[in-house]
């Protein structure tokens, strides 16, 4: 039994870092059972969750969306916030009383899987769980999953070290025309409220060719979208390259033909004058790019570690504003971080409204336990929290619907992805600045760009009809 370390994974070695090739031949031991996977989290953890599932049937395993069919329950979990928490020893709960009717295995990976108080909490009081892989063995979960199904035995490995970079590991994508490529792994930010750092380890970046590489098979599988993956994307090749960033990578995967290429997560710390120069020169690197602010206050900022102010922000956003044509730009914010006064809410205000951004994921803090930010003293009362969540919503709506409003009447092209979730007789797809639209249309469309006339702009979707 392995069980995580909050010191241990603190402390930063590079020299552990090693660069290997999936290795793993178990035979075929899944043959003749199904699993299931649910996903929490972040578009890492659905990647990772995509990693799981080509594993499991590289050995026989065959998936299933139907909980009730399968013998193997894995939950790939996230630890950003407290309901994500929840939500797991939730539904762990409901795992508890299948069992009883059913002879099943219930593993949880993920995030929350490298969290020291999580995994005592599981090791105290849900004997349910049969095994646990944390994020940076998530390679070997094979071996521990074999493990308990010959031993019976409850299988606990989570690794305190950096973990390895291991290419070629099993992929069973959900998409068949849009793909999560990771470009790098890790985080060396240390923003004050995050846990990542310590759950996903020592920022460490893939070697470009191996990136492109990649993307070159998808484009060869007919694959139209590519979206890099990283926790902070913009760092990538500053741990291995001198002469080698982001704004390189983005150019070597454009060549490649992929249709359309995209990038998250970013940190304006990281985002330089290159990149934005490569993404107004190149057609088919989308004009989408999520910004994370988290405050408009400067004095809040530097509580939360972020390594930039306002004004450094608000140049980089009329930057990209200005040279990227059509951009789109998302943001995330964070309301009732401890020692955050109404001015400096206010502040935020400010930002939102000179920014006006398409969209924002927003928060009212709640802290993670180990993170500098969980010992600051968190005076604000609860309804303060919400009270100003409530109002910064107001805001972000409001000019979400601003943003939606000026496409109205206007063709834009939009990649086909599914079924409409509001109509069952529609198509869903995004336009190239992310925008998500309801078409019009047959399902013949779903997997092809094609041009779609906006009828309808509401805050959060658009109404199109298809343009032959």
């Amino acid at each position: 039994m392995k069980t995580p370390n909050m010191i241990n994974a603190k402390n930063r070695h590079s020299n552990q870092i090693k660069y290997t090739k999936y290795n793993i031949d178990l035979g075929n031991f899944g043959k003749g059972k199904k699993f299931f996977v649910r996903t929490y989290g972040c578009q890492m953890n659905e990647h990772d969750s995509e990693k799981i599932k080509g594993m499991l049937t590289s050995v026989g395993f065959e998936y299933t969306d139907d909980i009730n069919d399968a013998d193997v329950i894995i939950l790939n979990t996230c630890a950003i916030r407290e309901n994500a928490h929840d939500k797991v020893f939730g539904f762990l709960g409901v795992l508890k009383h299948m069992k009883q009717s059913k002879n099943i295995i219930v593993g949880i990976c993920g995030c929350m899987a490298q969290e020291e108080v999580v995994i005592n909490e599981i090791l105290n009081k849900y004997k349910q769980v049969d095994f646990v892989c944390g994020t940076h063995n998530l390679d070997n979960i094979l071996s521990i999953l074999k493990e308990q199904i010959d031993t019976k035995k409850r299988q606990i490995e989570v690794l305190s070290y950096e973990g390895d970079v291991v290419e070629n590991v099993p992929v069973l994508r959900d998409s068949i025309y849009s793909a999560w490529v990771d470009i790098i792994y890790g985080c060396d930010k240390f923003c004050t409220y995050c846990i990542v750092p310590y759950t996903r380890g020592m920022q460490r970046s893939r070697y470009h060719e191996d990136i492109v590489n990649e993307v070159k098979e998808l484009v060869k599988k007919g694959y139209k979208e590519v979206t890099l993956l990283g926790q902070n994307v913009n760092a990538y090749g500053k741990d291995i390259y001198e002469d080698y960033t982001l704004a390189n990578l983005l150019s070597d995967v454009a060549d490649t033909g992929i249709e359309r290429l995209r990038f998250v997560t970013s940190h304006p710390w990281d985002f330089t004058d290159e990149m934005v120069d490569v993404i107004a020169k190149r057609d088919n690197i989308m004009p989408y790019i999520h910004l994370p602010l988290q405050s408009g206050s400067n004095k809040i900022l530097k509580l939360m570690n972020r390594r930039y102010t306002k004004e450094e922000y608000l140049k980089l956003y009329h930057q990209i504003r200005e040279k990227v044509k059509d951009s789109s730009i998302t943001t995330d914010i964070i309301v009732g971080f401890p020692g955050e006064t109404e001015e400096d809410f206010e502040e935020t205000l400010d930002v939102v409204n000179e920014c006006k951004f398409d969209g924002a994921f927003t928060f009212a803090y709640s802290p993670r336990e180990n993170t500098p930010a969980a010992r600051m003293k968190d005076s604000i009362p609860e309804e303060v929290k919400m009270d100003r969540l409530h109002r910064l919503n107001e805001v972000v709506n409001k000019y979400s619907n601003e943003a939606n409003q000026k496409l109205l009447n206007k063709t834009v092209k939009c990649l086909v992805t599914g079924i409409s979730e509001k109509d069952e007789d529609k198509v869903c797809g995004y336009t190239e600045n992310m925008k998500l639209v309801n078409i019009a249309g047959d399902k013949s469309l779903i997997g092809k760009i094609v041009n779609v006339k906006i009828i309808e702009a509401k805050s959060f979707s658009l109404d199109g009809e298809y343009i032959k």
